[in-house]
């Protein structure tokens, strides 16, 4: 008798054989609207994966206990913490991607700001810069004053999107010990990028 074929977690097939995704992901961010604005965006249909986003406002320490109480209560394929290295202390910082990984969690960091990934998409930036300094550039780079929590800027960024990864990708290849809370500017933003978009139709 031929064994039965197995499939993995998130996936299922209709009644015609065709193989078809689905995921859950849960995306905790430290902001309440930056970051949720711009994942909310992402064209994924319903029935390929559903997507949550929560902006919980919190500290990265703190973001990563919600994350934790958020899948408690319901199930998810993917957990992602999405949070900067800002004026938070190198220990919160460096606590918060310890703990989110031994939850299993996946993160989504920049340091210093959430903004480095839009400048990304413009520019490889590889010098540290104060925060409002990020404001300042994608203000000229967009030829207009830039909103920080603008509900249509991936709209705004989407065609630059690949040179964004690209540089993101570089970015960190510039450093020769993983230290997100030294490496600045850094960003891991590209890998849920990335994973968002291999769900986009």
């Amino acid at each position: 008798m031929p064994k039965r074929k197995s499939y993995p977690r998130g996936y299922s097939l209709r009644k015609s054989d065709i193989k078809e995704v689905r995921q859950r992901f849960l995306i905790v961010c430290e902001g309440a609207k930056t970051e949720p604005n711009y994942f909310r965006s992402f064209r994924v249909p319903k029935n390929v994966a559903e997507i949550d986003v929560e902006g919980v406002g919190k500290d990265p320490s703190k973001l990563v206990n919600s994350a934790k109480d958020l899948m408690e209560q319901e199930e998810y394929d993917q957990v992602w913490c999405v949070f900067d290295r800002d004026s938070w202390t190198p220990e919160n910082f460096n606590n918060a991607i310890q703990k989110a990984k031994n939850q299993g969690f996946k993160v989504a960091y920049s340091n210093e700001a959430f903004e480095l990934w839009y400048v990304l998409h413009f520019e490889f930036l590889h010098t540290g810069i104060p925060r409002s300094d990020y404001c300042e550039k994608l203000t000229d780079r967009l030829q207009k004053k830039y909103q920080k929590n603008s509900e249509t800027i991936y709209d705004e960024l989407f065609d630059k999107q690949s040179n964004a990864i690209k540089n993101a990708k570089k970015l960190l290849d510039e450093y020769n010990d993983f230290a997100p809370e030294r490496n600045n500017p850094s960003t891991t933003v590209h890998l849920l990028v990335q994973e968002l978009n291999r769900f986009v139709k």
